[in-house]
């Protein structure tokens, strides 16, 4: 076998094993039931509608108590609804008007998104929370993300993009905010010659993620936060897609990082599990969001 056949097969092996990876944590793997009466499974009938569970509601109108609507933005090869099967549902019943959209599609590729470039995704989300404030008239929303739709494309929509006049607060759970190492997978594309330029082709949305990458160098050349923005960050111990978790914190006025194991200590949740279905991270989400009206956060909270 030549050098340069091996060198292929060793780079096909760490861009499949990097992108299962996070496919694996950015993505929710429940099960999807059908209906009794359509026949359809849950997934095939929430992809046919964009109401789901009373948000991406087009009539809503927030109130006095919630005067700015929340957007939700889901994690890489996740997409608009799958993210937020609990989370989105939660804060409707709490009264917020409540929105998602898919960013970052691939052609050819249903289903999964985050996968493009993060600086044409964020023109998406630009162009999305103009539409929820043109349609509920609020004048500023707040932003909810997971992975990189709490940290990356959010970040680079406030700073380069003027979206901090829009936006009053942001939610990052477990975000990239300066880069993964994906446990060391990161470390395995670098010593393979070409392998950077291969994600930056295929899933150029990944490969902005990684420490090191340009899109990073440019984001993170300019401060974590913008003013008049107040920022939120739940991580988790556990992570193991965006790593370390440390680097997840945000630096300046505004900020408060929020570890969930300090919260409760009993709490195993991982990358996938924070951002999808732990509700100990989503009562954290709703004290961010209503900070006047904030109740403590602990163990009780994955039952209240």
């Amino acid at each position: 076998m030549s050098v340069r056949t091996r060198t292929l097969r060793v780079l096909a092996g760490a861009v499949s094993a990097l992108a299962l990876a996070l496919s694996f944590g950015s993505a929710s793997a429940s099960a999807a039931p059908a209906d009794a009466k359509t026949g359809k499974t849950e997934k095939t009938a929430k992809s046919e509608t964009t109401v789901t569970s009373g948000w991406n509601n087009w009539s809503c109108k927030p109130s006095a108590a919630h005067p700015q609507p929340v957007v939700l933005m889901h994690g890489t090869f996740g997409n608009s609804w799958d993210n937020w099967l609990v989370l989105a549902p939660y804060l409707v019943k709490r009264g917020y008007c409540v929105y998602s959209l898919d960013y970052g599609q691939k052609a050819g590729v249903p289903l999964v998104n985050g996968l493009g470039p993060i600086e044409k995704s964020a023109q998406q989300l630009s162009a999305f929370v103009d539409k929820v404030r043109k349609s509920t008239g609020a004048e500023k929303v707040d932003l909810v993300g997971h992975s990189q739709g709490g940290g990356p494309l959010p970040r680079y929509y406030l700073n380069f993009l003027d979206g901090a006049a829009k936006v009053g607060k942001l939610v990052g759970i477990a975000p990239d905010n300066h880069g993964t190492t994906v446990s060391g997978m990161s470390r395995l594309v670098d010593t393979v010659p070409g392998a950077r330029k291969v994600f930056s082709l295929t899933l150029p949305g990944v490969e902005d993620q990684l420490m090191g990458s340009e899109f990073l160098k440019k984001l993170n050349s300019k401060p974590d936060t913008v003013p008049g923005v107040t920022y939120t960050v739940i991580s988790t111990k556990y992570d193991e897609i965006a790593t370390p978790y440390t680097s997840q914190f945000l630096s300046g006025p505004d900020v408060r990082n929020v570890v969930l194991q300090d919260l409760c200590k009993l709490d195993i949740s991982e990358h996938a599990a924070i951002g999808t279905i732990d509700r100990v991270a989503f009562h954290e989400v709703a004290n961010a969001l209503d900070p006047a009206h904030a109740t403590p956060t602990t163990c009780k909270s994955a039952v209240s």
